[in-house]
């Protein structure tokens, strides 16, 4: 297996096969409040200025609330595809079912081979929040499962302070107090997709979700007994198989964070190919700032780093809005997850 990044401290002997992989971080100290973030905040920095991707353990999310959402998204994508149907986005509502192969990566290739579910944070439509800008409401959720709203409520809210903690660590490295980035993320943007990936033959062409990157600012994936993530490190060509420890979470970083650190933090191209034969699951949790949030670096950009200042209410709406194969960007210096940078 070659790495992408040598781990520059030491972890328990068990973890050695996977930090060969991606930089490994134990944030247990620091959720727990048992000692100074600095240490944990450098491991976490060097990770993101590396490669963009690490395994995160001590997290804190029980091994049981994974399970029951695996459970319960995996029983909610074995129901017929007409009761599915039901629960259908639409253009005027980003939230609900996406059948498989729905959407195209935007480029003319194959639609990507996966069925969905889409859900935003949560907004009741009388917060004023919901005036102000288009895409915030409640989500649609399905009668079956019945726990499905609940186990996926409760990791979500897991997952905000797994986010939260390394946002405030890596706030020191923005030269930006955690305080005032924090509150940039008060009434987020932040989204979640449940995901099902039939099993696909191996060199077909075709991909689970094409090589792209996110843009948001920091991704977070459950342990995944299945695999198929694929990751392209800085500066090659090939691709490295993500194959996380069971107790593990896979985080990565979105465009907004490198734009944020002007170019420090490396946001890195990923895809997903499921040729394990078996059926795959996950719900990739996606953190993005507050609608009226503007991206711009807080830090003086690298040489040759030029990027425009990113509007997350805008851009977030462009993502959605050209998901359907039927459009095309309306402002081209947004890269809404393209490759070309």
């Amino acid at each position: 297996m070659r790495s992408c990044h040598p781990a520059p401290y030491p972890l328990p002997g068990h973890f050695t096969k996977f930090m060969q992989e991606l930089p490994l971080v134990d944030i247990s100290d620091v959720l727990s409040g048992r000692q100074d973030a600095s240490a944990t905040a450098a491991s976490v920095v060097s990770a993101c200025e590396s490669i963009g991707f690490m395994y995160v353990v001590g997290h804190g999310i029980p091994e049981r609330l994974i399970s029951q959402v695996y459970e319960d998204v995996k029983q909610f994508f074995s129901l017929p595809l007409e009761q599915k149907q039901r629960w259908q986005i639409t253009r005027s509502n980003y939230r609900g079912y996406i059948p498989r192969q729905f959407f195209s990566p935007g480029n003319g290739g194959a639609a990507d081979d996966y069925e969905g579910y889409k859900l935003h944070f949560q907004v009741q439509p009388s917060d004023p929040i919901c005036h102000a800008f288009d895409l915030y409401g409640p989500n649609r959720w399905p009668d079956s499962p019945a726990r499905l709203q609940q186990s996926v409520g409760e990791y979500w809210q897991a997952c905000d302070r797994v986010a939260h903690c390394l946002l405030a660590m890596l706030a020191a490295a923005l030269d930006i107090q955690p305080e005032t980035f924090l509150a940039m993320f008060q009434q987020p943007l932040t989204n979640m997709t449940l995901l099902h990936y039939p099993p696909r033959a191996s060199g077909n062409g075709g991909f689970g979700i094409h090589p792209h990157k996110d843009t948001d600012a920091l991704t977070i994936l459950a342990p995944n007994p299945v695999g198929g993530l694929m990751v392209r490190c800085r500066g090659r060509s090939d691709w490295l198989r993500v194959d996380a420890p069971p107790e593990a979470l896979v985080v990565n970083i979105g465009d907004m964070l490198e734009l944020w650190s002007g170019g420090r933090f490396v946001s890195t191209p990923h895809k997903v190919e499921n040729d394990s034969g078996a059926e795959r699951y996950s719900f990739p949790y996606f953190s993005v700032p507050r609608y009226d949030t503007v991206v711009k670096p807080l830090l003086r950009p690298l040489p040759g780093f030029a990027r425009q200042p990113v509007p997350v209410g805008e851009v977030s709406r462009e993502v959605w809005r050209t998901n359907w194969p039927d459009t095309q960007p309306q402002n081209n210096a947004y890269d809404l997850g393209t490759l070309e940078n």
